[in-house]
Parts: C-alpha cells; sequence; structure tokens
C-alpha cells in the first residue's frame, strides 16, 4: 500500500494555496455528501439506490454529482453490467478506504465531544 509522490511542484501539494491541486482535491471531499458516501460504501459494493436509501436528505442529483467526483479523484470505483435496466455498482478504492480511516476518526470525535457541543450551543444561544 504505497502512496504516489506528487510529480508537480511543491506549490501543487500546498493546502493553503488557492490555486494548488490539494486545495481543490481538499474542497472536493470535504463535503458532508462526500463524507456520508464513502461512509455508507464502507467495505461494500453498493448500487446506486442503496447509496440513496442509505444516505437521509441526500438528492438524486446530488448523490450523482458527488459519486462522479468521487471517480474522478479515484476513491470511487463505478463498475457497470451490460444488462437492462444496466446495473451500476460502487466500491472504494485504495485511497478511497484509506480516507475512511479519516472519516472513521471524524465519527469518533464527533461521537466523543457531542455533549460538549450541545452544551456549547445552549451557552451560546443556539
Amino acid at each position: 500500500m504505497g502512496t504516489k509522490q506528487l510529480k508537480g511542484s511543491v506549490d501543487e501539494a500546498d493546502v493553503t494555496r488557492a490555486d494548488s491541486l490539494a486545495r481543490e482535491i481538499f474542497s472536493d471531499i470535504a463535503n458532508k455528501w462526500a463524507l456520508l458516501i464513502i461512509e455508507c460504501i464502507a467495505d461494500r459494493t453498493l448500487r446506486f439506490s442503496e447509496l440513496r436509501d442509505g444516505i437521509e436528505g441526500i438528492s438524486h442529483k446530488m448523490l450523482t454529482q458527488n459519486l462522479r467526483m468521487l471517480e474522478r479523484n479515484g476513491l470511487v470505483d463505478r463498475t457497470v453490467y451490460p444488462t437492462v435496466p444496466a446495473k451500476v455498482e460502487y466500491t472504494l478504492t485504495e485511497p478511497g478506504r484509506a480516507l475512511r480511516v479519516t472519516i472513521d476518526g471524524m465519527c469518533d470525535w464527533t461521537h466523543a465531544y457531542l455533549g460538549h457541543i450541545e452544551e456549547s450551543r445552549r451557552r451560546f444561544g443556539d
């Protein structure tokens, strides 16, 4: 399980630069739908309808857009079977599974600090 080294300039890996590839990738994956899709797929292979049913509140359009983005960034594999109607399945790639470890950590953090955040919001007036 190796990672590929950046072939471009060091600036491309700098997330603080607005024009860097790293910032673009970070922007792509750091949205609620992408994170939820990755968490929902987990170690499984799912069809579009299973994903839509597994993520409450996601629209057909948002699921489609985010799956395309995740596929473009190499985090999700899309397999189309030549059937009528077409059968399409989604699985996480190795980089997608590696990102899921981080997402799981974020979920663990949320569970650990949920009470603290709720109390802070009450004090703040939310």
